[in-house]
């Protein structure tokens, strides 16, 4: 969908959409999503309407709401309606399929890579614990910020190398954009690679809809299945599932398997499903998902809520996801600019992307490397080497210390400055993902730049293992806990928070010089 008028500014105005408490910064996006009071009314519409009367909303009234809904997410996706159902999440959906897939034993292999979401390379680790015949091959090799084409060229050579082998890769499964880094992934020319190989394309969209434009009709991926609840602004838990009509057949069940599940065997065909017949022009595989045992489906009803907000309030899609990359972008340079650090971010345009913009930054996302320093190899646990070993670099953490530290940052976010900013340890750097969205602007990544500095300087001091005396800092419950946010108060006059971001930025600055 194009552009259209917009009727409240992004920013500061837009949060006042959102359900928020009044302190909390929401920085943090990217991993559980949010949505508006208007999406709110409609899904306590919905619930409202089945408790009024439980059975009428369960067994007739909820499908009509449901075919609403895929209606509305399948013309955002530019996919034919029978192809796209829901299921509560993208974990689940990757789920669907490669435990539906049947694999030749010995032969087959499911290919995934190094940057692949935890639950997602889990779940292949219960797939092979029941599937002894089944392998599995990680595409490793690259490191980010490498170029798209160096990944792609990794997976051609994973491919090609189990045929070498007398195998065959049955599956890949890839995302559009990772989460850790929270980068964007080649997906589409992984797609045409798949094709071109015999590879089903098995698509993590986990950060797809709602935050770049997806077209799967042109796309044409295997399988592939993409959070609502992220970033198209419904409620938890709703994700598109994508099936192209050709693949249709290989799913045989929903997770759990449900009343819209045929057996193979007409012995058991007879098994009764207690619901309403379903319209005669149901196909197979949109009965299969229409009634998966008995859940809250709610949030499912209130795409179209969600999608007239995105229309009439943010100004259609494109005009929401140019400001969540262009406000990104420039928020991560700030606050690299003010940590004295970098962006992760690579060379070349990505086709059809932005030009000059590198193909990683392409979304709504921003890394930014953090002043700390990991020493490696790790600390000795002898006393006199870990002293030692810790002057090398004043300030470095060992790297058996990166959990805890990782831990006490995020903590210290939420509990100290209302706000949650996700840090991450990649290749022996920590660094911080950052989410753009369209209730923060410019200033809100400025004081995310002066919390991280603040909490990066404490653990340069060792305070995260209790080596200094912070009691008096914590003495005083919530009154502390209010006069550091105030400290960092970005309500203050221009000149006077300009003056505090500039001595910050010096003094990181001169950090980044020790540690060259």
């Amino acid at each position: 969908m194009g552009s259209i008028s917009q009727s409240t500014p992004f920013g500061k105005p837009m949060r006042e959409h959102f359900l928020f408490d009044k302190n909390f910064r929401n920085l943090n996006h990217g991993s559980f999503g949010t949505y508006p009071h208007a999406v709110l009314t409609s899904l306590r519409h919905f619930q409202s309407l089945a408790e009024a009367a439980p059975d009428k909303f369960m067994r007739y009234t909820y499908s009509d709401l449901l075919l609403a809904s895929r209606r509305a997410v399948s013309t955002l996706v530019h996919a034919p309606l029978d192809t796209c159902v829901f299921v509560q999440n993208a974990t689940l959906g990757i789920n669907t399929v490669l435990r539906n897939l049947v694999y030749e034993p010995r032969k087959d292999v499911i290919v995934y890579f190094d940057t692949i979401y935890g639950a997602c390379e889990k779940t292949i680790s219960s797939i092979l614990e029941t599937n002894p015949t089944v392998t599995a091959r990680k595409v490793d090799g690259y490191e980010f910020p490498c170029e798209h084409d160096e990944v792609v060229a990794r997976f051609v050579d994973v491919v090609q190398a189990l045929q070498r082998e007398g195998l065959k890769a049955k599956v890949a499964v890839f995302d559009t954009i990772c989460a850790v880094p929270g980068v964007r992934f080649p997906f589409e020319r992984l797609t045409e690679e798949c094709r071109r190989l015999g590879v089903l394309s098995c698509i993590d969209a986990a950060h797809g809809i709602g935050h770049i434009p997806l077209d799967l009709g042109a796309l044409d991926p295997d399988f592939l299945v993409s959070n609502c609840h992220k970033w198209l602004f419904t409620p938890r838990g709703c994700a598109l599932f994508y099936v192209p009509f050709r693949n249709q057949h290989l799913i045989r069940t929903t997770y759990p398997t449900s009343h819209g599940y045929m057996p193979l065997s007409t012995s058991q065909a007879s098994i009764r499903n207690p619901l309403p017949a379903l319209a005669p022009n149901t196909t197979p595989f949109t009965a299969l998902f229409q009634f998966v045992a008995t859940m809250d489906n709610a949030p499912y009803y209130c795409v179209p809520a969600a999608q007239k907000f995105r229309e009439e309030v943010c100004g259609g899609e494109e005009n929401l996801m140019r400001y969540l990359r262009e406000s990104m972008r420039k928020g991560g340079d700030r606050v690299a600019e003010i940590l004295g650090t970098e962006v992760m971010e690579n060379s070349a345009d990505r086709e059809g992307g932005v030009r000059a913009a590198g193909s990683l930054r392409d979304c709504a996302f921003a890394n930014v490397r953090l002043p700390l320093t990991i020493s490696s190899p790790p600390l000795d646990s002898n006393p006199a080497e870990t002293e030692n070993r810790k002057g090398v670099v004043k300030g470095a953490i060992a790297q058996e210390e990166v959990g805890r530290v990782v831990d006490y940052m995020q903590q210290t976010f939420v509990d100290e400055f209302d706000t949650f900013i996700a840090v991450y340890e990649y290749k022996g750097r920590l660094w911080t993902r950052l989410s753009g969205q369209v209730y923060l602007d410019l200033s809100d990544w400025e004081w995310c730049a002066r919390v991280l500095g603040e909490v990066c300087a404490r653990v340069r001091e060792g305070r995260f293992r209790g080596e200094e005396d912070v009691g008096a800092e914590h003495q005083g419950g919530n009154g502390a806990k209010q006069g550091r946010k105030g400290g960092l108060d970005d309500s203050k006059e221009g000149e006077e928070k300009n003056d505090g971001i500039k001595d910050i930025a010096e003094g990181f600055q001169g950090f980044r010089v020790e540690m060259e």
